[in-house]
């Protein structure tokens, strides 16, 4: 494959799905190129790219502001990916990057940047000022070697700079974006955000804006498109603004690479959510997009009876029968190496029935075998994070223990499905107990419950502990104070000891 202009994140997944062995190809410079490479003074070191790789990039800066810090006055401008908010600069940090990108990428020909005034600009000025500066980040963006560079994405991932020798390092001003999240059933919603705000943070507000049921708002959580087509639930502690940074390039106007989707396993939990219309129509028109994509296998005979329900928009009975078909409810993961077959890599899958590692080859082609594991089998896991492995140990009927490893990027990921599923089986024995026809708990809020149960529970024993060291100490002193009395007593204690020794 070549890499030739390729980002490094780019480069690093390739090496990691390579599995244990890695073919590198050296191509020797042409002598123009040393002899180029030897004449500039301005770069620690020379890397070609392949600047005719463009694309259009929906990058703009349509206004300006003014902002006033601690009695200093100057103008940012907003720049803005695909209608969203994505960073807001002084003409001195563009200046600078702009800079930066000329030590970077000393053979390319970049558009005119506009020039430093040293007076007050007016109005008209500040507007000719923001095109000008619109039309050199639109042209650099474009070329992709530079729109995926680092330096690029730093710049429009940080708010303006608080370190400029022009300024006394005021507070930055906390600017809010606009993230865009499609929603299952095609449509998309705009949630005002903080940069810094967790994926917690976002789905909380994302659950505001569309008015999600409470009691379905443990059933659903915030995903990542990733560029292979993969769906990749969000960490709770993740930063979703800083993957909409790193997915710029690709964006579309009415598109995002945050999606809100279905995050339940078993089907008798899904029939829980019967009650609500808006849940309804978002596992419906879920399901309809997974069957499309050929994440659900669907025979041709089913597949028309499922177009008339769906015509008819009759989601209870698609619904019904999307459920039987072999794929439904299921996580399927990209291909990766694994300890457990010597050549080739494995499709690890998760569902509410089993855990499976569908045997493949290394381009992904599909081979006979595909062990599967109950969960019952399946006695502890546990992630490498060092290693970005997945772990778990299986038992299977008269043999012994053993344990597996998954080499997957995603292995994060994976330990949150194996715990889900765990959780839901929990559930289910807990609503076959109570009986059917009940609305859903809140296990969100039960599971904060738990985790604040926990929490006391430490603090009361760590109370306890610190109770019976004082008490300790106390009848240590109490000891002591009666030796002290009693000489004789402390000489015969001391010489039975001596004797025992």
């Amino acid at each position: 494959m070549d890499v030739e202009g390729a980002t490094h994140k780019f480069v690093v997944d390739l090496i990691k799905q390579g599995g244990n062995e890695l073919t590198l190809t050296v191509i020797s410079v042409p002598n123009f190129r040393e002899e180029k490479k030897d004449q500039s003074d301005e770069s620690s070191g020379y890397s070609y790219c392949d600047y005719s790789d463009k694309r259009p990039v929906p990058i703009t800066i349509p206004d300006y502001q003014h902002i006033t810090s601690d009695g200093e006055k100057y103008v940012v401008y907003n720049v803005y990916m695909a209608g969203r908010l994505l960073c807001s600069h002084r003409y001195s940090e563009f200046a600078n990057v702009h800079a930066k990108l000329k030590r970077e990428f000393i053979d390319y020909q970049f558009p005119k940047f506009p020039g430093k005034w040293p007076f007050t600009l007016s109005d008209q000025q500040l507007d000719t000022r923001r095109r000008s500066l619109e039309h050199y980040i639109e042209k650099v963006s474009a070329v992709r070697a530079i729109g995926e560079s680092d330096i690029m994405r730093d710049f429009l991932s940080t708010e303006i700079d608080d370190t400029e020798p022009e300024r006394s390092s005021p507070e930055p001003p906390k600017v809010q974006v606009e993230m865009r999240i499609n929603l299952p059933d095609r449509t998309s919603v705009t949630v005002s955000v903080r940069r810094n705000n967790t994926a917690d943070d976002v789905y909380n507000s994302l659950v505001h804006k569309i008015a999600l049921d409470k009691g379905m708002v443990n059933y659903f959580y915030l995903f990542e498109t990733t560029e292979s087509g993969f769906d990749r639930k969000l960490l709770r502690t993740e930063f979703p603004h800083n993957l909409y940074i790193q997915n710029y390039s690709s964006a579309k106007p009415n598109e995002s690479c945050i999606a809100l989707r279905k995050w339940v396993f078993a089907p008798t939990q899904e029939l829980l959510m019967n009650h609500d219309e808006k849940t309804m129509s978002f596992l419906f028109w879920q399901a309809i997009s997974d069957i499309s994509q050929n994440r659900v296998k669907c025979p041709s005979v089913t597949m028309y009876e499922l177009k008339v329900h769906q015509d008819k928009e009759n989601k209870l009975q698609y619904l019904k029968i999307a459920r039987s078909l072999d794929g439904y409810g299921m996580m399927v993961f990209p291909h990766c190496s694994c300890d457990a077959k010597k050549s080739g890599h494995v499709i690890p899958s998760v569902s509410y029935k089993k855990f499976t590692l569908q045997a493949c080859k290394e381009d992904g082609t599909l081979e006979a075998q595909a062990p599967s594991f109950e969960w019952d089998e399946i006695s502890q896991y546990e992630t490498d994070e060092e290693g970005m492995v997945f772990c778990f140990e299986y038992t299977k009927p008269g043999k012994k223990p053993r344990w597996v490893r998954v080499f997957t990027k995603y292995y994060e990921f994976l330990n949150e499905c194996f715990a889900r599923v765990l959780k839901e089986r929990e559930w289910c024995r807990e609503n076959d107990h109570r009986g059917n026809g009940q609305q859903p708990t809140n296990h969100r809020e039960e599971e904060e419950e738990e985790e604040e149960e926990e929490e006391e529970e430490e603090e009361e024993e760590e109370e306890e502990e610190e109770e019976e060291e004082e008490e300790e100490e106390d009848d240590g002193e109490e000891e002591e104070e009666e030796l002290h009395r009693r000489p004789e007593h402390r000489e015969i204690i001391t010489e039975e000891e001596d004797e025992g020794l």
